[in-house]
């Protein structure tokens, strides 16, 4: 193949992949898998459907639901799956902070011209764009500014999930990073994510693959609200609805779409600590 061809068989990967969902360049899978993941049903029931709804009744691990639905934004650009999960989660976890940040950024100039002096109308919160600018990787590399990653020159869109971890920690949160590689056992995770789920406060954002839970797109950055034991599954608050709504997931299959390669290394989830 021609390097033209090349690189436009590249620009058109990446450019289906942002507008897939939320993507980084990793796209090979870990070569192992449990059984128990191999054999799970990729069937995703959508939350706004009766199986959906009596699912969230009989949960008991759904703590901080309430919390994520007051606070819950669908990302407004294709590469942003991970800011809006943080700005979602940062605005939970600081809804009544008094000294939360106004975001000028979405204000127009007009937007002013017939307010009283010293107004001002942006209600304070933490948004898809403030959260980048406080991490280390920048809006430019987010939207796929050449970056370099072991000695090769790449376009790394989005955020791999320590890139993720590290804007979190940027933003004022106490994490714990979890990379799902070969050797870390499903029941463990689950019960990881459970007991997190289960607590008031504390938080989990999963980044998995999208291909590998059955549905299309790339990688992708969404909390989760609830566990239900009944089904074992867990309910993915996605903020990409263009893409796929917030869906029940089965943990085997959750865990699959975890554990898959990502750039440098696998995916996985970050457990965000109450204050």
């Amino acid at each position: 193949m021609s390097p033209i061809r090349s690189l436009l068989s590249a620009a058109l990967f990446a450019t289906a992949m942002l507008l897939s969902g939320c993507a980084t360049q990793g796209a090979a899978t870990s070569p192992a898998t449990t059984s128990a993941e191999a054999k799970a049903s990729p069937a995703l029931v959508p939350f706004a459907s009766d199986e959906g709804v009596a699912r969230f009744a009989q949960s008991g691990a759904k703590a901080d639901f309430a919390a994520l639905a007051n606070q819950f934004e669908a990302q407004y650009n294709g590469a942003f799956c991970g800011p809006t999960s943080a700005a979602i989660v940062l605005n939970a976890v600081n809804s009544r902070s008094a000294d939360l940040q106004r975001d000028h950024t979405r204000l127009r100039k007009d937007d002013v011209q017939f307010m009283p002096a010293g107004l001002d109308p942006i209600v304070p919160r933490f948004t898809q764009d403030s959260v980048i600018d406080r991490g280390p990787k920048t809006r430019a590399q987010v939207l796929g500014e050449p970056t370099t990653i072991g000695s090769k020159q790449v376009q790394d869109f989005g955020y791999q999930l320590r890139q993720f971890d590290a804007m979190l920690h940027a933003n004022g949160l106490v994490t714990t990073v979890v990379v799902v590689d070969d050797a870390r056992n499903g029941q463990a995770i689950r019960a990881d994510l459970v007991d997190n789920l289960a607590r008031g406060g504390n938080y989990v954002i999963v980044n998995y693959k999208r291909e590998a839970v059955g549905q299309k797109g790339g990688g992708h950055i969404s909390p989760l609200g609830a566990y239900d034991a009944g089904s074992d599954s867990f309910l993915v608050l996605d903020v990409n609805p263009a893409v796929a709504g917030w869906v029940w997931m089965p943990a085997a299959t959750l865990v699959r779409g975890m554990r898959t390669f990502d750039t440098v290394e696998n995916r996985g989830y970050v457990l965000v600590h109450a204050p």
